[in-house]
């Protein structure tokens, strides 16, 4: 399948700092891309490079076949991580007006608006000005202004900070319907919990260099799978089962102690689990946990995440 999107070794420098270290990835058309990283990795960075607003130290971009954004913006949909609308107008009018300036007559726009408000439980809200909606309502107002002209390329910086849980789920049934109807979506986050539902493929990056490129499902399998034990047992006689590679222990308010243990690659975890009944230690609870997105960034980075409350 042809790429929507494709950068092969770019690098931004921002003075002696780098930015951008040597990235290359591309995010295939009808597909959601997942471009994670903690806050100041470099993903902002990558995307403005992405929309033709900043120009790549080295390296080359093709988007939709052009070298960056400029040329093809009327086939592109972006919603910054900054967000701004016209405050004092109303919803109907924001996506009016910026549809327009990617080429879609007024009458079809305001069509489209009003159907798509509609779709999003806002009809009631489509002729208040923006400054009495909610942040949750106003960000979709925003979403839906970026993708009104029905773009094949929608890029999201950060479409996720500081929605609620429930504005959280309606942003990711829009971003589903989005590759649903053949368009290609990027969006960066540092939330692990956003990509793990929504995307097959991610790209990792920490501190301006790819840690990763590939599915989900390659990513967690680079992370060791767990076995968490509850109750009494001392972290020593938990790190001496069958597979177990490491201990981390925290008290608990009950009194026992939580050990969760990091497995060998290979380890099912059955067999420390036989190991610990047949010993007679006190486990009070067991669990066998498999590695989230969040472990395996930490993994193949070596970095943590400050992550948000998600959904």
């Amino acid at each position: 399948m042809q790429a929507a999107l494709e950068l092969e070794r770019v690098t931004k420098r921002y003075g002696a700092f780098t930015a951008v270290d040597d990235l290359s990835f591309s995010a295939r058309q009808g597909r959601i891309l997942g471009f994670l990283g903690p806050n100041g990795a470099g993903k902002t960075s990558t995307l403005r490079m992405v929309l033709g607003l900043s120009e790549p130290t080295s390296g080359r971009l093709s988007v939709l076949g052009a070298p960056d954004g400029r040329s093809v913006r009327d086939r592109i949909g972006f919603l910054p991580e900054e967000r701004g609308l016209y405050r004092r107008m109303t919803p109907v009018e924001a996506i009016v007006f910026l549809a327009g300036l990617k080429g879609l007559p007024a009458g079809e726009a305001r069509k489209r608006a009003r159907a798509m408000l509609e779709q999003q439980g806002l009809g009631e809200a489509q002729n208040r000005q923006i400054r009495q909606l909610s942040k949750g309502m106003a960000q979709k107002v925003q979403l839906i202004a970026a993708i009104a002209h029905e773009p094949e390329l929608v890029i999201l910086d950060e479409p996720f900070s500081g929605l609620d849980p429930v504005n959280q789920q309606a942003l990711e049934a829009m971003i589903r319907g989005l590759a649903e109807r053949g368009a290609t979506v990027v969006f960066s986050t540092h939330v692990m919990q956003h990509a793990e539902r929504l995307c097959e493929h991610v790209v990792l990056l920490a501190k301006g260099r790819k840690a990763f490129d590939g599915t989900v499902s390659e990513a967690k399998a680079r992370a060791p799978r767990a076995l968490v034990l509850e109750g009494s047992l001392e972290a020593a006689d938990a790190g001496a089962l069958p597979g177990v590679a490491e201990v981390t222990s925290q008290p608990l308010d009950s009194g026992h102690v939580r050990h969760s243990c990091a497995l060998k690659p290979g380890a099912s975890g059955q067999e420390a689990l036989k190991a610990a009944f047949a010993q007679g230690l006190d486990i009070q609870r067991f669990e066998l946990r498999e590695p989230s997105l969040h472990d395996a960034f930490i993994v193949l980075t070596g970095e943590s995440l400050d992550e948000e409350a998600a959904a």
